[in-house]
């Protein structure tokens, strides 16, 4: 039988990585091997990625920075690209462009200092460009929807067409897309945000710290995921996971943390399976309590096919 990946080693050679632990790829630390996994630096290169997974009939998948995914112990069949292009422009007309793969934080940090306000309460949110795109990332008011002016996607069911969608095409909702759901079909290769410039860049960085502070003073540190349930309207995930008495409760090395409810922490050895018996227990307790059915934020990756919650 043919090797899937003999393309793929053609192109990028020994960037290309066999049976690779995915806990060094994720903020949790945790996660089984991927089949194969390549860093790619470019959107030329993410391109080249995808376009030969598919061409190879690879199931395949994106990952920036490693946040929102809680990754199977078994580990993800088929090939993982980790999207590492960051390339970014800041323009003093207040037109921001990057690679997908580029840190959404860090651009809103960079995008302060040339005195662009409008990505303020970005520097809270973790992961790359191209998540908070697809996700519609927000925090603290502010959403991608506000500031998106287009995406350039890559069409995967069209060979290498790169189509360029306006935010009206995007159908934004509360953190989620017409993208969400779509992996095998579209990828974020980069996008352009509108901000607003001529701002003293010290008084944005002074919101950024208030910002910054009010994080720490309520969400905890450590190695968490970003917050495990979306908040159901008119309510807070965290409020009604603490109201059924689980803050703190441990499973395994996993703990739904005393801090805040709606994060959950691995205290150092835990497993995908305890994350999942943890996020099972506490949407059984709320729709016990409250009658509200607590739907993640975050997203399942890899081969979950018959493992028991609590499994190690």
């Amino acid at each position: 039988m043919s090797d899937p990946f003999t393309a793929l080693e053609a192109r990028f050679g020994e960037a290309l990585r066999r049976d690779e632990p995915m806990a060094r790829y994720t903020v949790a630390r945790l996660g089984g091997p991927a089949d194969a996994l390549v860093t790619v630096r470019s959107r030329d290169e993410l391109a080249d990625a995808v376009t030969l997974a598919v061409e190879s009939g690879l199931p395949w998948r994106v990952l920036g920075g490693g946040a929102n995914v809680l990754v199977s112990d078994r580990g993800v069949r088929g090939l993982v690209i980790v999207n590492h292009a960051r390339e970014a422009t800041l323009g003093e007309d207040g037109q921001v462009w990057a690679e997908s793969g580029t840190s959404f934080s860090t651009l809103a940090r960079k995008a302060a200092s040339r005195g662009l306000s409008g990505l303020e309460w970005a520097v809270n949110v973790p992961g790359t460009v191209g998540g908070a795109v697809v996700n519609n990332a927000g925090a603290h008011g502010g959403d991608v929807a506000a500031r998106l002016v287009y995406a350039d996607l890559l069409d995967c069911a069209q060979g290498r067409t790169v189509e360029r969608w306006p935010p009206e095409q995007m159908c934004y909702d509360y953190r989620a897309s017409a993208l969400k759901g779509q992996h095998g079909r579209y990828v974020v290769l980069a996008a352009a945000f509108r901000l607003d410039p001529g701002h003293e860049p010290a008084a944005i960085n002074a919101r950024i710290s208030e910002l910054v502070a009010h994080r720490k003073g309520t969400q905890p540190p450590g190695a968490s995921l970003g917050s495990m349930f979306k908040n159901p309207p008119g309510d807070y995930a965290g409020r009604l996971i603490e109201a059924t008495g689980l803050k703190g409760t441990t499973v395994g090395g996993v703990q739904i943390s005393p801090v805040h409810a709606n994060f959950f922490i691995n205290l150092g050895g835990g497993t995908a399976a305890d994350y999942r018996a943890l996020i099972e227990l506490a949407q059984a307790r709320v729709a016990e309590a409250s009658s509200v059915q607590l739907e993640l934020e975050i997203e399942l990756l890899g081969d979950w096919t018959d493992v028991a919650p609590g499994s190690r």
